[in-house]
């Protein structure tokens, strides 16, 4: 887009809100629903005629706007239960959140804003049962690791056509690169648009490309979302305060983080506003009596990652002062189990749960940003198990799916089963993949409490009942070239009372 189209845009734009301006769509991004409640969701969309504007405004005028919204019972809009209006500032990167309560639980709704005489594409969303229900089964998909260059987001298309009631996203929704740095081991077959992301028109420069992208916007149209962020949405691998990267000069850390809270706030359909370079994520979901999902924040609270990170012997992995989740969210979360009466326990959070030694042999190699680079926090959250009736962990970041048993003792292959973890593949991160990798045999044999591995691109839906939960690990063949059909690779059943993966 040239600076003339530009401009002309913005001119074009002067009088959007006031229903003259008609010759440019406002809501190239779509919309999004999340974080709902028996009585109520919240509704969001952002402003952006132009995506990829580079101050990261989207082609917007230098003012607010006002943008209506609506949401009704019906597809068609014949029975319509809340409307209302809310204004878009430039300050908020033109981004509407609409908190909407006072609505029925368990029942499917249907939303759209509008502005400017343009008319948004409709939303599917839902809030939750009743508190205490049990009746309403719960079909959930997860995803994480959407990088752009690396493949086509087909299987967010294929998310959205399993019509779930509830999406989570576990992180890695954007990627800061700047184009050709990550590069996919079958090559890039996209480029994403404007330098690495630093500042805060940086990353709503790259939010706005991402979410231009049709198959995004049909899953975030499809059900309400719960999101959680991981290291990519600000930069590979910090951790807390820390930069990670100190061969690459970043002389204001606290600023860039400060950034990316805020677009990722601007971009998501959550209720958490940032305050500095804090945003508070973690948060419980519940489903009825049927589902607690605790959404974990793995990275603005954790300790620096032991021995320079990587993965790599590392006595001081061990060390019982070492935290993933800060002792605020610690404590939070052992307080939730504690009095959790749901049926299934549930965390959804980044990085790899269960104990992976990378290295056949008596040296244990495990990844040190990942769980086990703080095993004594780990130890801790397993023994809060006990308190709930089934635990379940749900994990992002490691490109593949894994199924594995969540032990008390990692090292004793016979120690009781506490939980069960389910690790989602990326969208498109790593590029097509295959079906396994070449060491698959020996990775098992160093590590029995693992029980399933798959290579490919996709993402996992679930559906919970009263008794069980079956587990679906959906895949794409290619990601290299849009539109590849989806398949399961595999399925299993987590039994009430029973952690552990059965085979379908």
């Amino acid at each position: 887009m040239t600076r003339r189209a530009l401009i002309t845009g913005v001119v074009a734009l002067t009088a959007l809100g006031a229903g003259s301006a008609r010759v440019v769509d406002p809501f190239t991004l779509g919309v999004a629903s999340g974080d709902p409640t028996p009585d109520g969701v919240v509704l969001w969309t952002r402003l952006a005629p132009y995506p990829l504007a580079e101050n990261g405004l989207g082609g917007m005028p230098s003012r607010v706007v006002e943008v209506s919204w609506e949401l009704a019972r019906d597809e068609r809009f014949r029975h319509v239960v809340r409307r209302g209006r809310q204004w878009a500032r430039p300050e908020s990167g033109f981004s509407v959140h609409v908190e909407v309560g006072g609505l029925e639980p368990g029942r499917e709704y249907f939303y759209r804003f509008a502005t400017g005489g343009h008319l948004s594409r409709t939303g599917r969303t839902r809030t939750t049962p009743a508190p205490g229900t049990m009746t309403t089964p719960l079909t959930m998909a997860f995803a994480s690791c959407a990088q752009y260059e690396h493949g086509y987001f087909t299987a967010y298309r294929r998310l959205a056509e399993d019509e779930p009631d509830l999406v989570l996203h576990l992180g890695d929704y954007q990627y800061e690169y700047r184009k050709g740095v990550h590069v996919a081991p079958n090559g890039n077959v996209r480029e994403v648009d404007g330098p690495e992301t630093v500042t805060l028109a940086d990353y709503r420069h790259r939010y706005a490309q991402y979410k231009s992208d049709a198959d995004l916007q049909a899953a975030h149209a499809a059900a309400p979302w719960a999101v959680v962020w991981d290291d990519h949405d600000v930069a590979d691998n910090w951790a807390g305060s820390h930069y990670s990267k100190p061969e690459i000069p970043q002389p204001d850390f606290p600023a860039r983080r400060a950034a990316a809270a805020q677009a990722y706030y601007e971009n998501m359909p959550i209720r958490s506003k940032p305050r500095g370079f804090d945003l508070r994520l973690y948060r419980r979901v519940g489903w009825g009596g049927l589902t607690t999902f605790h959404m974990l924040d793995t990275r603005q609270y954790r300790d620096d990652q032991p021995c320079g990170d990587g993965i790599k012997p590392c006595p001081e992995r061990l060390e019982p002062t070492r935290t993933m989740l800060g002792a605020e969210q610690e404590r939070w979360l052992l307080d939730g189990f504690r009095t959790s009466s749901a049926r299934w326990d549930v965390l959804g959070q980044q990085v790899f749960f269960s104990q992976y030694d990378h290295t056949p042999g008596p040296v244990q190699e495990t990844n040190l940003d990942a769980w086990d680079g703080y095993a004594a926090d780990r130890d801790r959250v397993v023994a809060g198990f006990s308190s709930v009736r089934n635990a379940v962990v749900l994990t992002g970041d490691v490109h593949a799916a894994w199924g594995a048993e969540v032990k008390e003792r990692w090292d004793d292959p016979a120690s009781r089963t506490a939980g069960t973890e389910i690790a989602g593949t990326s969208i498109t991160s790593g590029g097509d993949g295959s079906e396994v990798y070449p060491e698959t045999p020996e990775w098992f044999a160093e590590n029995p409490h693992i029980k399933y591995f798959n290579n490919r691109r996709g993402y996992v839906r679930t559906r919970f009942s009263p008794d069980e939960v079956r587990v679906d690990f959906r895949g794409l063949d290619h990601v290299s070239r849009p539109g590849a059909p989806v398949s399961t690779k595999a399925s299993f059943v987590i039994e009430d009372r029973v952690p552990g993966l059965n085979p379908v």
